[in-house]
């Protein structure tokens, strides 16, 4: 394995970026229900733009990017279009999605990580899940000490450029093809089995699981190459790569 890691993939939130993601979630669809309160019905923006995530999360086409598949459930649900929706998302993204922040934590391991990644000349790609347009990705990599004009990214995984999202496994074979890497060379590092480990794993993917002790390997599954916190990942891949 030493020599074959021709990717690192990285997971962002609760692997580089502490987030206890059911409260951003419920945080962020407050904040952009409030802020789309003036353009479009209250009670039903929160359920279609879940259904409109669902899609994406659904989606088989690899001819249709994420944001192609949102944009046709959510805006035809309101008869509106996207040209007249688009500006009011993005200028919430610019003012007021930097609120959310004071959730997030960065960890302390992941800054020196990334920068000895990159020392190694090993291309590195955020492997988010691609529910979310570029510029919220890009604002939690910032929250996270390693933004995208300091750290040169082989990819970043959001919804304007991606097929497929986790837990599809073509979601990380689409990633190994932009890389021109076969799937065996990405070791692909996450704190979800569901969404990051099992299906990394199930396309040929090497996979570091970010969990505590108490979390088991689901019965029957394979073993990840590693497991533990960011720290222990850091300490690991030295000897990898």
């Amino acid at each position: 394995m030493t020599s074959m890691i021709g990717a690192l993939l990285f997971d962002l939130d609760n692997t580089l970026l502490e987030n206890e993601i059911d409260a951003f979630i419920s945080a962020y669809l407050a904040a952009l229900r409030a802020y789309m309160s003036a353009h479009l019905p209250v009670d039903a923006f929160v359920p279609h733009l879940l259904q409109a995530t669902q899609a994406m999360v659904a989606n088989e086409d690899p001819n249709r990017t994420n944001a192609e598949v949102f944009d046709a459930a959510f805006f035809p649900a309101f008869g509106r279009t996207r040209e007249e929706l688009a500006p009011l998302f993005d200028d919430f993204y610019a003012t007021r999605f930097a609120d959310l922040r004071s959730l997030t934590r960065p960890d302390p391991a992941t800054r020196s990580l990334l920068e000895w990644a990159f020392e190694q000349g090993v291309p590195v790609v955020i492997a988010t899940n691609p529910l979310f347009p570029r510029t919220a990705i890009e604002q939690r990599l910032a929250w996270a000490g390693v933004p995208v004009d300091r750290f040169p990214y082989a990819l970043v995984t959001s919804y304007e450029e991606m097929h497929a999202a986790k837990p599809n496994p073509a979601y990380y074979l689409e990633i190994a093809g932009r890389l021109g890497q076969p799937p065996e060379a990405c070791l692909m590092v996450g704190d979800e089995w569901e969404q990051d480990v099992g299906p990394a794993l199930s396309v040929g993917m090497v996979a570091f699981w970010i969990s505590g002790p108490d979390q088991g390997v689901p019965e029957g599954a394979p073993a990840p190459a590693g497991r533990g916190r960011l720290a222990d990942f850091a300490r690991w891949v030295r000897g990898v790569v």
